[in-house]
């Protein structure tokens, strides 16, 4: 189902347009950044830039009627340490620059569960490729989700892909989690007593 057209989109893109990165060459400048892939309406990276003032942030959503809400979020909250990205993740492939992320965030990604459809996964060969090339030395993958056969599958594909695996849980929300933001889809998934996934991969 597409997202319901936002009113006044254009208009409100514009007023927090000082918040977008328009051209992928601005990655350039970028030496230590912290990157969601897949921000949705911001509640995660938002959270993270505001408890983290000293570091950077980049948030990448491709879907504008999404962004919009995430932006205004970052807005609000005043933040200087964060930018946004409205693009499909696969972009990033073409930027010269490279390892200037310290860490990479999959929070809830679309499993993308029909066999036919795995190399769309955020954590299939071509996207554990590029990860390699936007890490820098010491960087880790940081992925939660509340599908376990995505879950299974990245596990999988890391390992073949050279990363190593750490911190695995299989129910997050089964010890207190004095640190863990939760997204929109977490709050949502605990709520209905659903376990949530999550791994460090570097």
């Amino acid at each position: 189902m597409r997202p319901r057209k936002k009113k006044n989109a254009e208009k409100r893109l514009a007023a927090v347009s000082h918040l977008l990165i328009y051209d992928i060459a601005e990655f350039e400048a970028f030496k230590d950044i912290e990157l969601e892939i897949g921000c949705g309406k911001g509640d995660f990276i938002t959270q993270m830039a505001l408890r983290n003032p000293e570091k950077s942030f980049v948030a990448v959503e491709k879907v504008q009627t999404v962004i919009i809400s995430a932006l205004e979020k970052a807005d609000r909250l005043g933040l200087q340490n964060i930018k946004f990205l409205n693009m499909d993740v696969s972009k990033l492939c073409d930027i010269e620059n490279s390892h200037f992320c310290s860490r990479i965030y999959l929070n809830f990604s679309d499993p993308w569960s029909h066999k036919r459809h795995a190399k769309r996964r955020l954590s299939s060969d071509f996207f554990a490729e590029l990860y390699k090339k936007l890490l820098n030395d010491g960087g880790e993958i940081h992925m939660k989700t509340d599908n376990e056969q995505l879950f299974d599958f990245s596990i999988e594909s890391f390992e073949k892909n050279g990363f190593r695996i750490k911190n695995v849980s299989r129910d997050l929300h089964s010890t207190e989690q004095k640190d863990n933001i939760m997204t929109e889809y977490e709050k949502n998934f605990v709520a209905q007593g659903l376990p949530i996934f999550r791994l460090e991969a570097f």
